[in-house]
């Protein structure tokens, strides 16, 4: 069993957890609020396109028939200038008014008249010929058609639009004739009247557009909100953090989302609740038959003579004695788990104090060992003078941070050898208060460092350690808000550092000025 723990505890070192760096994303996934903003916009920049061509033609066919109106108009004021005279025609079309017709370049009217049809008369002999009309078309009606003439400058041709209108003439001594009147205009100025119908129509539309665009996109983020209050409760949660998510508020289907993921997490911390209840259970259990082999052991060795045998009783001594304080530990980072150490009370603890009185509780085992152990004592104290000493306070379990100071102190006897110093100080320092454990032993490689806080990770093979000291005192400061870290103590020898966040001074020292 001990094996299988070892390996799932390393396995669970290893896993992805929030304090490795950003969250994890799935490979190749698109964000949904890029997918609805494309889902809703697209089809506003279809309908825009299509609204403008849509608007284009309006206005072009708004256009002609402005134009074509005037060209009717034309038609028929110059074709009453065209009288009939008995067999001919009687033209009055002053010199002035054809000057004022084709006065402007821009927008030049062009007139023909012809009788019959085709036979030039009066006017300009470039015009197209009507298009599109009936071989018997209908007398008094204008007929409209787009055409193109030769440009007065610049080389190549310009559209024109041309209204044709067909009139008869003729008295009762003679047959009847067609006349054929024309005028046609430059279709420059009907192009820039449908192109400022566009734009003036396709400008506030894009305004709206945009609008909208940003009502929507505003929408998405209101709708998706719950989502990323969801998202940012699970990035917040720590490792070991297994309650519930509530989002009351949100809508059904994010609720829906939020239960299934509580339900996840019940789920998860059922089994890692039974898993450290079944540790703490064994632990428990096995304390016992470890105690008494730990006594027969003992009293076996005094009592065999054969130097073989006690060895043997020795190995099997060691091997309880190491098996008891496996337990020990065990039970003790069950305790030190977020689970237990929630429902314990958190009080004012004195560092300095509580130091003291560890280091004095294990002077004896320090000099059994031939270690020099001492307490270094604050600024303003001196050795022996424990009222001088200034109180370092935090607040927390004082049980827990006993064991976490313990298991510093205990690694350091264990590990630094006969001859060598251990020295433990207590300070304030840059509103921290800092437990520091300085020894001249062998230390720790500094590549090291950092693995030797996972558990059942021993950094010598020498002693009889278990891999979870160090592992037990990280927990333990964590779940107190603080940090752990070692050091190499010069010119050899380890320092670990507890740094721990000062309590807040009580208000009646404030108001006293203390």
């Amino acid at each position: 069993m001990l094996s299988w723990l070892t390996r799932w505890r390393h396995a669970g070192a290893r896993s992805p957890g929030r304090g490795d760096g950003a969250p994890a994303r799935a490979a190749g996934g698109q964000s949904l609020h890029r997918q609805l903003l494309i889902w809703l916009l697209l089809p506003q920049l279809v309908l825009w396109i299509g609204g403008a061509f849509v608007t284009y033609n309006l206005a072009a066919r708004y256009a002609n028939a402005a134009v074509d109106a005037t060209l009717s108009q034309a038609t028929r004021s110059l074709a009453r200038q065209v009288k009939p005279i008995g067999n001919g025609l009687f033209i009055d079309f002053p010199r002035a008014a054809q000057d004022i017709l084709e006065a402007d370049p821009n927008d030049r009217v062009l007139y023909t008249v012809s009788s019959p049809p085709g036979e030039f008369i009066l006017g300009n002999r470039n015009l197209p010929p009507p298009r599109g009309i009936p071989a018997q078309p209908a007398l008094g009606e204008p007929y409209f058609y787009n055409g193109e003439i030769a440009a007065t400058s610049g080389g190549g041709n310009e559209r024109v639009r041309v209204a044709a209108l067909y009139l008869s003439y003729g008295d009762e001594s003679e047959p009847m004739q067609t006349m054929l009147v024309q005028v046609a205009r430059n279709s420059a100025n009907r192009e820039e009247l449908a192109r400022r119908i566009l734009v003036d129509t396709v400008l506030p539309l894009s305004a709206l557009i945009v609008l909208m665009t940003m009502i929507v996109w505003a929408g998405i983020r209101a709708g998706l909100a719950p989502l990323a209050r969801l998202r940012s409760l699970v990035e917040g949660k720590a490792p070991n953090d297994l309650t519930a998510i509530e989002l009351h508020s949100a809508p059904s289907e994010v609720r829906a989302l939020a239960q299934a993921i509580n339900d996840l997490l019940g789920a998860v911390q059922h089994n890692v609740v039974s898993q450290k209840r079944f540790i703490s259970d064994a632990a428990h259990q096995l304390r016992t038959p470890l105690a008494g082999l730990k006594s027969q052991t003992e009293l076996a060795l005094k009592d065999a003579q054969d130097p073989a045998l006690q060895a043997r009783l020795q190995r099997v001594h060691e091997s309880a004695t190491r098996s008891a304080h496996l337990v020990n530990q065990l039970l003790t980072l069950a305790r030190a788990e977020p689970e237990s150490a929630t429902v314990q009370a958190r009080t004012r603890v004195d560092l300095a104090r509580l130091a003291r009185e560890l280091t004095a509780e294990l002077v004896p085992r320090a000099r059994h060992a031939g270690i020099d152990l001492g307490y270094e004592p604050g600024h303003d104290g001196s050795a022996g003078d424990e009222a001088a000493e200034p109180a370092v306070e935090v607040l927390g379990i004082p049980l827990l941070l006993r064991e976490a100071l313990a298991n510093v102190l205990d690694n350091a006897l264990r590990y630094a050898g006969r001859g060598s110093e251990v020295t433990v100080r207590v300070a304030a320092e840059h509103q921290q208060a800092l437990i520091e454990v300085r020894d001249t032993g062998p230390g720790i490689p500094a590549a090291l460092h950092a693995d030797v806080f996972e558990r059942f990770v021993r950094g010598t093979h020498e002693g009889n350690g278990c891999g979870l000291g160090l592992a037990i005192v990280k927990e333990i400061v964590e779940r107190h808000a603080g940090h752990v870290e070692l050091a190499d103590t010069a010119p050899h020898g380890l320092t670990t550092r507890i740094l721990l966040p000062l309590a807040e001074r009580p208000l009646r020292n404030l108001a006293r000025g203390g």
